[in-house]
This record gives C-alpha cells, sequence and structure tokens, in this order.
C-alpha cells in the first residue's frame, strides 16, 4: 500500500473557527482580562483570597467597559477596588492613536475639506453635530499628553543607537497643500530596549529643524550616543556632527541602495542592486572595500554616475563594521522605525490630506508614543554587554570615533 508524508489538514470546521472574527476577538479579550486583573493584583498589592502584609486594598466586584479595536468591539469586566481608585491604562494605551486618527477626520470635515478618499466616512459623521469647541476640547486632552511625552526626561539610560528617519505628509497651509517632513528619532537604551525618543515637524531643506530637535534631546539628557543611522540629508549630518560629537555615523544602507539603482536605466536595476548588496553582505571592512573597487570598476564605463557614487560615498554605509556583529544587521538602517512608518502610512491613506500641521503632529505622536510602549514593554532588542567587548580590529573604545577616524582605524 502507497504511503505519503503529507501531513493532515485539519478539519474544515476547525479552520472555520480559526477564521472567524469571533475566534480572534475572543483571545484578545482573554488577554486583555488577564492584563487587567495583573494590574489590579499590582495596585492592591495582593492576589485573589491572599494575605500579605503589603495588601492595601480589597477587591469590589467589576464594572463593564467596551473597548475599540482592529479586531472589532470587545467587552471587559474592570476590576473594582474597595477603598481606593483603581485606574488602569489599558484603555488610555490602546485608544489614543485612534482618537488622534477620529479627530484628523472631523477637523477635515468641521472645515469643509472632503476628499474622494473620506467621503463615505464625512456622511457618515454628517449626522452627528461636531461643533469647533467640542473638537478644540477633544484636541487639547491629547495634546496635552504628546506635550508631556515630548517634554519626558531621557536621562536614566545612555542610547547607544540611535536611528532618524523621515516620512512627508501632505498637510493643508496658508491655502494651500504642501509637503511636510515628519522625523522621527529612535533610540536603542543600555538595556537593549528601543524607545521613540522624539518625533517633529521639519523643513528638510534646512539644517534648523534638525539642530532644534537634537538640541532638545541633548538638554532632556540623551547621551552615550555611539552610532547615528539615517539617510545622507547634508542638513541632518551637519547637525549629527554638532550634537553628537565623538558618535560615529551610518548611512542607512537601504536609501544608498535606493539611490543608486534610480541612477540607472529599468533594465540594469536588479543588476546594481545585486552588486551593491554583495558589498553590504561583507562584515571585514578591507574585503568589502575590495568589492566596491571591483564594482565601481564593473559599472564605470556603463554608468559613471554610479560608479562615482560607490567611489565616493560607499564608506559611509560601512561604520556599522567597527560595531558587534551581532548587531551589525539591526543597526545598518533605519528600518527599526519601517513599522511605526506603516502604521501611519495605513491612516494617512484615508486621510489624504491633513487639514494642518496640529492634526499631522498629533497622530504621528500618538502612534509613536504607543509603539514606544510596545517596545518597553517587550523583551530587548540588542544584548547591549556585547559593546564591551572587543569584537576585532576596532572595539568599543574606536566606536566612539568618528566615521573618520574609523577608516584609519581599520
Amino acid at each position: 500500500m502507497a504511503t505519503t508524508n503529507a501531513k493532515p489538514k485539519p478539519a474544515n470546521n476547525q479552520v472555520a473557527l480559526i477564521d472567524t472574527e469571533d475566534f480572534i476577538k475572543g483571545i484578545v479579550q482573554t488577554a486583555l482580562q488577564e492584563f487587567l486583573e495583573a494590574e489590579m493584583t499590582e495596585f492592591i498589592g495582593a492576589g485573589r483570597y491572599e494575605r500579605t502584609d503589603e495588601r492595601c486594598d480589597s477587591r469590589n466586584g467589576y464594572k463593564q467597559r467596551t473597548l475599540d479595536l482592529k479586531v472589532g468591539s470587545i467587552w471587559l469586566s474592570i476590576p473594582q477596588a474597595r477603598n481606593g481608585c483603581f485606574h488602569t491604562e489599558l484603555f488610555e494605551r490602546y485608544q489614543r492613536s485612534e482618537r488622534a486618527f477620529t479627530l484628523a477626520i472631523v477637523e477635515m470635515w468641521i472645515n469643509g475639506v472632503s476628499t474622494r478618499k473620506v467621503s463615505g466616512i464625512t456622511e457618515a459623521l454628517s449626522s452627528v453635530t461636531f461643533s469647533k469647541s467640542t473638537v478644540s476640547e477633544l484636541c487639547k486632552s491629547l495634546d496635552a499628553q504628546v506635550d508631556a511625552w515630548k517634554a519626558r526626561d531621557l536621562s536614566a539610560h545612555e542610547y547607544p543607537y540611535v536611528f532618524v528617519d523621515a516620512l512627508y505628509e501632505d498637510v493643508r497651509k496658508g491655502g494651500t497643500v504642501v509637503s511636510e517632513g515628519m522625523l522621527v528619532v529612535c533610540g536603542v537604551r543600555d538595556d537593549g530596549k528601543r524607545e521613540i525618543l522624539d518625533a517633529a515637524i521639519a523643513d528638510t531643506e534646512s539644517s534648523a529643524t534638525y539642530n532644534e530637535l537634537f538640541c532638545s534631546l541633548k538638554e532632556r539628557g540623551v547621551s552615550g550616543v555611539r552610532l547615528v543611522t539615517s539617510d545622507a540629508h547634508s542638513g541632518l549630518k551637519a547637525a549629527i556632527k554638532r550634537y553628537f560629537q565623538g558618535a560615529a555615523w551610518q548611512r542607512c544602507q537601504v536609501h544608498f541602495l535606493r539611490d543608486a539603482t534610480m541612477k540607472v536605466s529599468l533594465k540594469n536595476r536588479c543588476e546594481v542592486s545585486t552588486d551593491i548588496s554583495s558589498i553590504f553582505a561583507i562584515d571585514l571592512r578591507d574585503k568589502a572595500m575590495q568589492r566596491a573597487a571591483e564594482v565601481a570598476d564593473r559599472w564605470r564605463a556603463i554608468t559613471p554616475k554610479v560608479a562615482a557614487m560607490v567611489d565616493e560615498d560607499i564608506e559611509q554605509c560601512l561604520s556599522v563594521l567597527a560595531f558587534p556583529k551581532e548587531h551589525q544587521v539591526h543597526i545598518r538602517t533605519t528600518n527599526p522605525i519601517e513599522r511605526l512608518n506603516k502604521e501611519i502610512r495605513r491612516r494617512d491613506r484615508v486621510i489624504g490630506i491633513f487639514p494642518n500641521e496640529a492634526s499631522a503632529m498629533r497622530l504621528v505622536c500618538t502612534l509613536c508614543i504607543e509603539q514606544s510602549e510596545e517596545w518597553l514593554s517587550s523583551k530587548p532588542y540588542l544584548d547591549m554587554s556585547l559593546l564591551d567587548v572587543d569584537d576585532g580590529p576596532v572595539g568599543a573604545v574606536a566606536c566612539l570615533r568618528p566615521v573618520e577616524e574609523l577608516k584609519e582605524a581599520s
């Protein structure tokens, strides 16, 4: 009899169960309910029916409340304390960005701004009365949280790795629509956890915004920076050099690769991408530079611009090789911010054009807050103890030098 190694497929009714919205909502509801119970245990200093010297209150039933999530609305039982006022951060944490998103759409509707993308939403809102004063009050509560986050002290940790990236939003300003740069700064702390440090609206054609942003970070306590990863904007590079003296600069390899492929015809882009990627795949600087020379020579006659770019700028992409090998794949690009950018893009596709700068900043910052909270409550991103180990010819001491000195040290 013939046999087969094929794995048995789950029963149809099991697949149907897993695919249902109620199944996913049930899992989320159970997890969040457990989170609430853990919060209450920490609040009163004891578990259910537990008697300890640290107990400072007792449970007093529950109250029902809904939480609106991407999987739909779920009911949760909020624990109540007998003598104190138990307050959970769960609702604030998960609904902050959704409120900012809704407010942006409401502001558009109130100001008479309607686009094809949001026509369905504005029609749904038209049956509800929103006054400008009501929207103003709603904005104030979110803006207060954003302002507090942007002013928080950052001196408790050092930030050896810092990433800077920008995305662009269409914003109505002075009766016209302009593209505004939204700068986001992310860091990896000395305990290995990621944190979003700040966000700001930027005039990306000038170094003034970068200077102001980095000056604010330094005043709030950001220190211990060893490497800054960003694109190659001249104003940004100048600000990094000024405010993070002694730190190396890593040009984002993804940005470099994108810039290089845009200099050649479509038929050559795949080959150029493969050749440059082969440079980045080498973890020894001398061998990487040797490969870079080969790539430049290959393309010199075909596309001199690509050859010149590799000759002159490739070294800026290799500062990462002075750092622990285990870290390099995580710090060679600005990808740590990529997930946040996707969340912002998912919402701005609906909004289309933000009604004003404040609305754009409110949504970006609330998403930054939520992403940062998620990172800080998760396991460490990197093992930062590796920074204290001399892992080769360029060790931890060399990591503190500017990128020009790293070339000589290698």
